[in-house]
C-alpha cells in the first residue's frame, strides 16, 4: 500500500459514506429533522412573556369604575376575561382545574369607597404554580392600578388623579405564593424523567432482541402479541415507580415541595402515566432495526414533549397550533396532574379531564403497536 495521500482512496471513502448516509433514511431524517424542529420550536413556539391569559371576574360592583377596571384589564394583553362568576366557590374551582390563570375581585361599594378617596383593594388571585406564566401580568398590574378609572376622575374627583393610586390591586399568588421555582420544576421532572427513560428502555428491548438473534425464539414460542407487549413493558412499571420513589423523597426533604394531595390517586395517575410511553416504546421498537435508530426515534419524540407540555415554558404563552400538538402530549396532561395534587390537592373530580386524554393516548398507540408486532410475525 502506498504511503502516499491519495485524492482518489479519499473520495471513495467520501462516496461510500454518503451513499451509506442516503441508505439510512432514519439517521438522515434525524440529522435534517432535529435542527428544523428546533428551530420552529425555538422560533415560533416559545415564547417567556404570554399574554391573554384566561381570567374569570366577581364583579359585585356596578359602578362605571368597576366597568373601567375589567376594560383596562383586558386592554392591557395579558388577561382575556372568559367568564364573569358570582360564587366564590366555582372561581376557586376554576383556579384548581386550571381553567384560568386568575380571578379578579371587584368588591362591593367599590366605586363609593374610591370616590371618597379611601383606596379600595381589587383582589387578584393567581395560580402561581408557574411563577413564569404570571410574572409579567402581575407587573402589569401596577401601572394599571394609576390609569385604569383616569378617563372618569374629573371634576369634583380630579383631586384623585394624584399622586398616589386611587385604588389598589392586592395580589393573592395561590399555591405558590412564595414564587419558588423548585415548586413547579421538580413536580414536573418527574413526568420528564418517565417520559425519558420508559420510552427509551422500552424501545431498546425489542430492538436488543432482534440484534441478539433472540427475536427469532421469541416469535417461535406460542404466545400472543398482547402478551408479549405485557411482558415487556410491566417489569417497567416497577421501575418508573422506584424513579416517582426517588422524585418525590428529593422533593420532600432536599427542595421542600409540599403535598397536598393524595399519593395514591397520583400513584394511579403514574400507572397510566408510564403505561403510555411504554407503549410509545414499544412501538417505536417494531419499527427500528437497531439500538441506534431506537434511540433516534425515542429522542424524535421526547423533544416535542419537553418543549410543548409546558415543562420549560409557560404553556399558555406557545401559538394555538403549539398548544394543539401539546394537547396531544401525555406529559402535558401529567404535569397539570402532579402539579394539581402535589401543589394544589386536586382530587379525583379535578384530575379525572386531563387522565382521559392519557388513556386514550394509551389505546391509541397500543392499538398501532400490536398491528405493527403482528406484522413482524410475517
Amino acid at each position: 500500500m502506498s504511503g502516499t495521500f491519495s485524492l482518489g482512496r479519499l473520495t471513495a471513502i467520501l462516496t461510500k459514506e454518503f451513499v451509506q448516509i442516503r441508505r439510512d433514511r432514519l439517521t438522515f431524517a434525524m440529522l435534517v429533522g432535529i435542527p428544523l424542529m428546533q428551530l420552529v420550536l425555538f422560533g415560533y413556539a416559545i415564547n417567556t412573556d404570554p399574554k391573554a391569559l384566561p381570567t374569570a371576574v366577581r364583579v359585585a360592583d356596578t359602578s362605571v369604575f368597576a366597568r373601567d377596571v375589567t376594560t383596562a384589564l383586558e386592554t392591557s394583553g395579558y388577561f382575556d376575561i372568559v367568564l364573569r362568576t358570582a360564587s366564590e366557590v366555582e372561581a376557586e374551582q376554576l383556579l384548581a382545574r386550571g381553567e384560568v390563570q386568575f380571578v379578579i375581585n371587584i368588591p362591593p361599594a367599590f366605586g363609593r369607597d374610591l370616590q371618597r378617596g379611601e383606596r379600595p383593594a381589587v383582589l387578584v388571585e393567581a395560580d402561581a404554580t408557574d411563577p413564569a406564566a404570571t410574572g409579567n401580568a402581575i407587573a402589569a398590574l401596577a401601572t394599571l392600578e394609576r390609569r385604569a378609572v383616569r378617563r372618569d376622575l374629573v371634576g369634583s374627583l380630579a383631586d384623585l388623579d394624584g399622586a398616589a393610586t386611587p385604588f389598589e390591586f392586592q395580589i393573592h399568588r395561590r399555591y405558590n405564593p412564595e414564587g419558588i421555582t423548585q415548586h413547579n420544576i421538580v413536580p414536573g421532572l418527574m413526568g420528564v424523567v418517565l417520559t425519558m427513560t420508559m420510552v427509551i428502555m422500552t424501545a431498546l428491548s425489542m430492538t436488543r432482541e432482534r440484534e441478539r438473534g433472540t427475536m427469532e425464539n421469541l416469535l417461535a414460542m406460542p404466545v400472543q402479541p398482547l402478551e408479549v407487549m405485557l411482558g415487556k413493558i410491566l417489569p417497567y412499571i416497577l421501575i418508573g415507580y422506584v424513579q416517582v420513589l426517588l422524585i418525590l423523597l428529593a422533593a420532600r426533604f432536599l427542595f421542600d415541595v409540599p403535598m397536598f394531595g393524595s399519593l395514591t390517586l397520583l400513584s394511579l395517575c403514574v400507572v397510566v402515566f408510564i403505561a403510555a410511553h411504554l407503549a410509545v416504546g414499544f412501538t417505536i421498537s417494531t419499527v427500528a432495526r437497531n439500538q441506534l435508530q431506537a434511540m433516534q426515534m425515542a429522542f424524535f419524540f421526547f423533544l416535542p414533549s419537553l418543549m410543548l407540555s409546558g415543562f420549560m415554558f409557560p404553556f399558555r404563552g406557545m401559538p394555538d397550533w403549539a398548544q394543539a400538538i401539546g394537547e396531544v402530549l401525555p406529559l402535558t396532561h401529567f404535569l397539570r396532574i402532579v402539579r394539581g395534587i402535589m401543589l394544589k390537592g386536586n382530587g379525583a373530580a379535578e384530575v379525572a379531564p386531563e387522565v382521559w386524554p392519557i388513556v386514550a393516548f394509551l389505546i391509541a398507540v397500543s392499538a398501532v403497536a400490536l398491528k405493527r408486532y403482528r406484522l413482524t410475525l410475517d
